[in-house]
């Protein structure tokens, strides 16, 4: 079958075609033709340590598509469902996916909509709802709100009452994402918007904030959050892995931290985050409250195109590829 690697050098990732033999599903797997996948920035940043420098291994963590063959002891699904979920290696014509983390995918989503599902919003559900506890009228703020996580979670906060303020270095993004029900949109990719995130919020500060750029605006993360504000740290496009650090201000301010990976998890952690995507976001995407949001779809021979257009910087929301 048609698949790509990965491989990690400490300052690039090269992906490289690569035909090999169609996987086969071993106990509590099932093997699923994939019909699309979705490119997540994470793995093409080298800094990021989902995959280790040396070896090629195999590329892509997403998508969707029917499932072939199932392994031993899965009962609860069957042979042809239409599943969305974590794939690793699903930058391929087949990929193995552990069934408790097959999601059944909403009649009312394409096949490039629902590769954009699994783990923007498996994020989106960890950091907003398990441990964000985002509330009805409490203000978040989303730092490169354009991300394909930005705007989920911009959608996500929307569909739960919560009003959202999101930085971006593109004013044509901001206004695009208006219409999703952007509340404030700040121009910036400079840690100097504490001011205007306070004006917004009449001195409060916002409640929950989500780091997706890294070190060069996380003290001034620190500096927008409200009492008993909430920080979760996602991403580090920027590359700036260390920042100053405001003690005073996260002690009398009784802020929480928290870091959002599933690096070090296992995979029943890994599995109850799909639980409670598909019990709290699940029916809000089936009922069309949340639809993913694709900037461009690439043929998946043009992978490499669709990983430079991502690099780029240049999409709002998800970027797809389509095995047909």
């Amino acid at each position: 079958m048609h698949s790509y690697t990965i491989q990690v050098t400490p300052t690039a990732t090269t992906l490289q075609p690569r035909d090999v033999p169609v996987p086969e599903p071993g106990p509590g797997q099932v093997l699923v033709r994939m019909r699309a996948a979705g490119l997540n920035r994470g793995e093409f940043i080298a800094a990021h340590g989902l995959h280790a420098p040396g070896a090629p291994k195999p590329a892509g963590n997403e998508g969707a598509g029917e499932i072939a063959k199932l392994g031993a002891g899965v009962t609860q699904l069957r042979e042809g469902e239409r599943v969305m979920g974590r794939a690793s290696g699903a930058f391929a014509e087949f990929a193995l996916m552990d069934a408790r983390e097959a999601i059944a995918v909403p009649s009312n989503l394409s096949w490039e909509e629902a590769a954009s599902v699994p783990l923007v919003f498996a994020v989106v559900h960890d950091m907003l709802i398990a441990h964000g506890h985002l509330a009805s009228g409490e203000w978040l703020l989303v730092t490169g709100i354009s991300s394909g996580v930005g705007v989920a979670s911009l959608q996500t906060a929307k569909a739960l009452g919560a009003r959202v303020i999101g930085t971006s270095g593109a004013e044509a993004k901001l206004q695009k994402l208006q219409s999703l029900g952007l509340d404030v949109g700040i121009r910036t990719r400079s840690g100097d918007f504490s001011g205007e995130v306070m004006r917004a919020t009449g001195g409060r500060g916002a409640d929950l904030a989500v780091n997706t750029v890294g070190g060069s605006v996380f003290a001034e993360c620190i500096r927008s959050l409200a009492f008993e504000g909430r920080l979760a740290i996602v991403g580090y496009v920027d590359g700036v892995m260390k920042s100053e650090f405001d003690l005073d201000a996260a002690h009398s301010k009784r802020l929480t931290l928290f870091g959002v990976s599933n690096k070090l998890r296992n995979a029943e952690q890994r599995a109850a985050t799909v639980r409670g995507l598909a019990a709290d976001l699940l029916p809000l995407i089936a009922g069309g409250r949340i639809r993913p949001v694709i900037d461009r779809v690439f043929p998946f021979d043009d992978l490499q195109t669709a990983k430079a257009y991502m690099e780029s910087n240049a999409h709002l929301g998800k970027i797809v590829v389509r095995m047909d």
